[in-house]
């Protein structure tokens, strides 16, 4: 029988790879002052290419293990948590009750996917892709909630649908999610509503002609990235005459 793979190894191998020149290049990009997004987060110094290698190496930790690398302080470790959570649910050979413990796992440590990034990395492959073909009400409780980062969860979890021409949701969490108060909100929902036009490009013209004139700038923008040069002028005069 193979031997556990376990979160103990993985911030072993970790930090094999730290780098002072790349935490320097880190505590550039993530802010970590009083107030800001990344406050009280401990990085070391790791690429995050080095960190999805990691993460490859290490696809079958089981959830338990996970779990306690999600409890690491050290932002790169539960970067590779959710790396390897997303690569598990992505993995042909991962059972249906694997995925549903990941799912579960994401929603039960919120409180330690408390970044931009952390989100990111696994939204839409473990909490997206699971309720593809089950009931999405805890996506609207997530919409709605005080926690930001449950908040883009909740918006960047429809794009699974949306790829497949379901498109109600997005659409649905994006107006919820226009009065939110965070740019990185905005950002992620307006991604959330570009993906709606891979299939629905009239539904998302339908949304936009709708609420371009008073939705987030920073939404509005996402959400026409792959407009013409005409049609994204057309939508920002829209916005700009508010």
């Amino acid at each position: 029988m193979a031997a556990t793979l376990t979160a103990k190894q993985f911030i072993v191998r970790l930090k094999e790879h730290q780098s002072d020149d790349e935490l320097r290049k880190i505590q550039r990009y993530f802010k970590s002052g009083k107030g800001d997004y990344s406050e009280g987060d401990t990085f070391i110094g790791v690429r995050m290419g080095t960190v999805f290698v990691l993460a490859k190496e290490f696809i079958d930790m089981p959830p338990a293990e996970i779990e306690k690398l999600m409890e690491s302080p050290i932002h790169e470790a539960r970067a590779g948590a959710m790396s390897i959570m997303a690569k598990q649910c992505r993995h042909k050979k991962t059972t249906d009750d694997r995925r549903k413990e990941l799912f579960d796992l994401y929603l039960r440590r919120h409180d330690r996917i408390n970044n931009w990034d952390l989100v990111d990395l696994a939204a839409w492959h473990v909490v997206g892709k699971h309720l593809i073909e089950k009931p999405r009400k805890v996506l609207y409780k997530l919409a709605k909630s005080k926690n930001m980062w449950e908040r883009r969860t909740a918006v960047l979890a429809t794009m699974p649908f949306a790829w497949r021409g379901e498109t109600d949701d997005s659409f649905v969490i994006a107006e919820i999610l226009m009065k939110d108060r965070e740019d990185l909100i905005h950002k992620a929902a307006g991604w959330a509503l570009r993906e709606t036009g891979r299939k629905d490009g009239k539904g998302l013209r339908a949304f936009l002609d709708k609420h371009a004139a008073t939705m987030p700038r920073t939404m509005l923008r996402a959400a026409i990235e792959r407009f013409d040069k005409k049609e994204r002028g057309r939508y920002l005069a829209m916005r700009a005459a508010a």
